[in-house]
């Protein structure tokens, strides 16, 4: 090979050896600028604590918000009498926990006031399918009476706030109120199986009470339980008590919590007593048929 076959081959060489270089630089400096915009647009590792917006209004928790570079956003509105109108009610995420800024907190606020609804005419029909057009309406049952008449459960009249709603009635009222239902009662029926109630939420059991022909009397919650919290509430304790039979129209009290150990404790305790309450039941029975065939 001559002397110039082997300096161009060391230059080829050194070329090469120096692109490769140039290329590695290059591949390095690129990932590290990316690396530096990715931080900066993610704001990675930098992290801020939520405050607590709840009780503020809108324009004060927007305020706190846009000092700490976070959004605010309303999620829904819920009618709370005793919270003032536009007052935070919940917020998600919660209080203390840590997110990047930019991030939008999603609130529930108090609404102003509820949305007024007409009244639909519901007599003459089925207590069931009038629960249905009231609901569907946005409205709920206040109260049933029962009244003697040859037809059980259907409804004969309808008030509102000791109003009667007739057919051509225009009457509004605001969505949730109660209707109360004037229903039929033959006499000749049997009295109704109180249902077990336990394990369902409140608008499940208020459901299942008016499809029963009763009333929904008080109704007690867990000191723990919040307003926003209620729904996820459930029913651990009832009264009377399931199996027993009772006057159509009776009121049942309803005792709620969040704990499911409660809610499981409560409905072995209410089987339980219903299981005994059956057998003294059947017991007494057999005790007077036994009576009737001495004589």
């Amino acid at each position: 090979m001559s002397s110039s076959d082997s300096l161009i081959s060391r230059l080829g060489r050194t070329l090469l050896v120096r692109n490769l270089v140039l290329a590695v630089c290059a591949i390095i400096v690129f990932v590290f600028i990316i690396s530096i915009l990715l931080n900066i647009c993610t704001r990675h590792n930098k992290y801020q604590s939520v405050p607590d917006f709840t009780g503020m209004t809108m324009e004060q928790a927007d305020k706190l918000a846009n000092n700490g570079g976070l959004v605010i956003e309303i999620n829904d509105s819920l009618y709370v009498p005793t919270s003032p109108g536009g007052s935070v009610l919940d917020q998600f995420p919660k209080p203390g926990t840590h997110v990047k800024e930019g991030r939008r907190i999603f609130v529930t606020i108090s609404a102003h006031g509820r949305k007024m609804v007409k009244i639909p005419y519901v007599t003459g029909f089925s207590l069931r399918q009038a629960k249905n057009n009231l609901q569907s309406a946005g409205l709920e049952i206040d109260r049933i009476i029962y009244q003697e008449d040859i037809a059980t459960n259907y409804v004969l009249a309808q008030q509102y706030r000791g109003v009667a709603i007739t057919e051509n009635s225009d009457k509004m009222a605001e969505q949730g109120s109660g209707v109360t239902l004037i229903v039929g009662l033959n006499p000749e029926e049997p009295l109704p199986v109180m249902p077990k109630f336990i394990g369902l939420t409140l608008n499940e059991a208020k459901n299942r009470i008016w499809e029963a022909g009763m009333n929904v009397g008080a109704v007690h919650y867990d000191d723990n339980i919040s307003i926003m919290d209620r729904n996820e509430a459930r029913v651990y304790k009832q009264s009377p008590q399931q199996v027993k039979r009772v006057d159509p129209g009776t009121s049942v009290e309803l005792f709620l919590t969040l704990d499911d150990d409660k809610v499981r404790n409560g409905a072995v305790t209410a089987d339980n007593e219903a299981k005994r309450y059956l057998d003294s039941v059947n017991s007494q029975t057999d005790s007077e048929n036994d009576s009737l065939d001495v004589f």
